[in-house]
């Protein structure tokens, strides 16, 4: 790993660093926490820690990269996102599954569309596609993600079946999908349409995004998961 001291200034590379303790700690936490809940809670804790895992993997490599050479291709984000986003809205689908019935299409079409969300943003920034296209087509897949999560079965089965406690866990994680995930689609239309963009701006923006839309994401999880413990242990 590199060792390099930072400057007091130095606000890029310390949300890289910053990142890579909290992915770490949430991870821990997280995977800890699947010993803590009742049983029907541990697969969507899981899967959360899981993508935290990953995304603590990316952030150590990406750190000693940003601090030898002052820079981070977009494909060290990619790689994180081909797994960590389609990871997170499957853990929202067990997360609702856990305490009423959802069809299982409603599974495989989150998955699909959050693949497809993270693929035309890549093809679009890299110029595989027209970056307009890419652009309308990440936005489509996510806006589909949003419907189905306040529209579709999720929500009324979520409104219908879920405690107090569930209730409000599922109210923070769509906020976090609204507006922390909208950070995404918003610096890729500045990075691609508005010239160019300063790295350590944008890859700052991307980290400290993170700690919402990875660690606080998690981590509502594991709240609900707690809070439905301790009810069931009164």
């Amino acid at each position: 790993m590199i060792v390099k001291l930072l400057g007091a200034q130095d606000i890029a590379s310390g949300t890289f660093v910053l990142l890579m303790i909290a992915t770490f700690a949430a991870t821990v936490l997280l995977l800890a926490g699947t010993a803590w809940v009742q049983r029907r809670w541990k697969l969507p804790i899981a899967l959360a820690g899981i993508a935290t895992l990953i995304s603590a993997a990316h952030y150590m490599l990406a750190t000693d990269v940003w601090l030898a050479t002052g820079q981070l291709t977009m494909i060290h984000r990619y790689v994180g996102w081909f797994l960590t986003l389609p990871l997170q809205v499957v853990a929202v689908y067990f997360f609702v599954r856990a305490f009423a019935p959802v069809p299982v299409g409603v599974f495989w079409r989150l998955l699909v569309a959050a693949v497809l969300l993270v693929l035309a943003r890549f093809m679009g920034e890299t110029q595989l596609m027209h970056p307009t296209l890419g652009f309308l087509i990440s936005l489509a897949m996510w806006l589909y993600i949003l419907g189905e999560v306040f529209f579709g079965k999720l929500s009324e089965r979520s409104a219908r079946h879920g405690s107090e406690a569930v209730q409000q866990g599922y109210f923070w994680l769509r906020l976090i999908m609204t507006i922390g995930w909208a950070i995404y689609p918003l610096c890729f239309f500045i990075a691609a349409f508005t010239g160019p963009t300063e790295l350590r701006y944008l890859h700052t923006t991307y980290n400290l995004a993170d700690l919402v839309n990875l660690v606080a994401f998690g981590l509502t999880f594991l709240a609900v998961g707690m809070r439905e413990a301790g009810t069931a242990s009164h």
